[in-house]
Parts: C-alpha cells; structure tokens; sequence
C-alpha cells in the first residue's frame, strides 16, 4: 500500500523567454526557454515567479509564468 502525502500536491510550474511582442505570448527561442522548476504549490511558485520577474525587469522582452501544472495531470490506472 502507498503512503498518501500529508497535504495534496498543487504542481505549479514557473519558467519564462524572450518574448518577440510583449502583447503575444510568443517566445523568441524555444530552446532558450529558462524552466526555473517545479513547485508544490501556488505560494512558493509565486515567490519564485517574482524574483525571476524583478531580476529581469529591464528587459521588457523578457517574460515569466506560472502554470498550473496539477491541472493538466490525470491520474491513470
């Protein structure tokens, strides 16, 4: 039997690029794309999402996200 986690696992996911429109979310290169990590929940990915963002602010090119990525999972049997 598997041991079930003390809290539920909300993964989010925290990465960004270069950016070709700031008014598109069309990345320059996406084999330049920073994946920053996987988080447990919305509050550290957030956490972490605003450093890269403020580390980057004189780039306004630059862009940073947060998925949900608990959300695209399914679970299969």
């Amino acid at each position: 039997m598997t041991k079930k986690p003390a809290t539920e696992q909300l993964i989010h996911l925290v990465f960004g690029g270069e950016l070709l429109d700031v008014a598109n979310v069309t990345f320059k290169d996406l084999k330049k794309l920073d994946v920053v990590g996987f988080y447990p929940n919305y509050a550290t990915a957030h956490i972490t999402w605003q450093a890269k963002a403020r580390a980057t602010i004189d780039n306004a090119k630059m862009g940073y996200f947060i998925v949900s990525f608990h959300r695209l999972l399914y679970h299969k049997r």
